[in-house]
C-alpha cells in the first residue's frame, strides 16, 4: 500500500486541505517519504511540517526552528486543520 493509499484510507482530506494551505507559498517543496509527507521550504530541505497518517486522522510535526522543540499536533477526524494553520504559517516563516 502506498502513502497516498494509507492517507487515502486514513484521512486523505488533511493531507489535501495542508497541502492547499501551503501551496501560497512559493517555496515549499513537498517530500514524500515512505510513512510521511514532509513539507520543507526551499531547497534547503528545512522542514516545518511533518503529517503522518493516524488512526482516526493525522499526527502533524511542527519545527518553527532548529532551536526550538518539536510541537506536535494530533488532529482527529472531527477536527479541521484550519484551526492550526497559524501555527503552521508561524513555523514556515521561522524555519530557516
Amino acid at each position: 500500500m502506498t502513502l497516498r493509499s494509507k492517507f487515502q484510507v486514513q484521512c486523505y482530506h488533511y493531507l489535501i486541505q495542508l497541502e492547499n494551505f501551503v501551496s501560497h507559498y512559493e517555496i515549499v517543496i513537498e517530500d514524500i517519504r515512505m510513512h510521511r509527507v514532509v513539507f520543507c521550504k526551499s531547497m534547503t530541505f528545512r522542514w516545518f511540517a511533518d503529517v503522518e497518517p493516524k488512526r482516526g486522522g493525522v499526527i502533524i510535526k511542527i519545527q518553527k526552528s532548529r532551536k526550538d522543540p518539536i510541537q506536535i499536533i494530533q488532529i482527529e477526524k472531527d477536527q479541521e486543520i484550519s484551526e492550526y494553520t497559524q501555527v503552521i504559517k508561524d513555523a514556515f516563516e521561522g524555519i530557516h
